[in-house]
C-alpha cells in the first residue's frame, strides 16, 4: 500500500504541465538558499518552449527591482495560462512592444506540482542536470580578533 502512494505518475510536457512546473520553480527559487541552477532550469524551459511555440513573447515591462540603473526591462513570456519575464535581448527591445508598468492585479493561477516533480519534469524536458558542489568548497574566513587602540592612536 506504502508503494502505490510513493509512486508518482510521470509528468508529460505538456504546455500546462511545463508551465507548472516553471511557476513552481520560479517560486521556490526565490527563497531558496542557491537559486542559481533554479533559475537556469526555468529560463532554459522557457527558451525551449519559445523555440518549439509552446510560448510566445508578447512585450516587455519595467521591472519591479531594477538592479544598478533606474530603469530596466524584462520580456513578458505567456506560457499557457501563465506568464514569467525573462531578460531581454537586443533584438527584444526591437521587436516587442513595451506594455510599461507591470500589472500588479494580474496573477498567475495555482499550481499542483511539487518541486520535486516540477525540477524532474524540467530537467528532462531541458536536459539539464544539478550538479552538487562539494559542501566544504565555501569561502571561509579565519577568525581574526579585533584590535582595540586607545582614544587617539592610529591603525596601521
Amino acid at each position: 500500500m506504502n508503494n502505490e502512494r510513493n509512486k508518482i505518475p510521470q509528468l508529460r510536457p505538456t504546455i500546462e504541465n511545463l508551465s507548472q512546473a516553471i511557476f513552481t520553480v520560479n517560486r521556490h527559487a526565490k527563497t531558496a538558499p542557491n537559486p542559481k541552477y533554479l533559475y537556469q532550469l526555468k529560463h532554459d524551459a522557457i527558451k525551449k518552449m519559445l523555440k518549439e511555440g509552446k510560448a510566445k513573447k508578447t512585450g516587455l515591462h519595467f521591472s519591479n527591482n531594477p538592479r544598478n540603473s533606474q530603469q530596466q526591462s524584462d520580456v513578458l513570456v505567456v506560457c499557457g495560462d501563465y506568464t514569467f519575464h525573462i531578460p531581454p535581448s537586443k533584438l527584444d527591445f526591437e521587436q516587442l512592444p513595451h506594455l510599461g508598468k507591470l500589472d500588479q492585479s494580474v496573477r498567475n493561477p495555482k499550481a499542483f506540482i511539487s518541486l520535486n516533480n516540477a525540477k524532474k519534469l524540467l530537467a528532462t524536458y531541458t536536459g539539464l542536470k544539478e550538479t552538487q558542489e562539494p559542501v566544504g568548497t565555501g569561502k571561509t574566513r579565519q577568525y581574526a580578533k579585533p584590535v582595540f587602540k586607545k582614544l587617539g592612536e592610529r591603525y596601521p
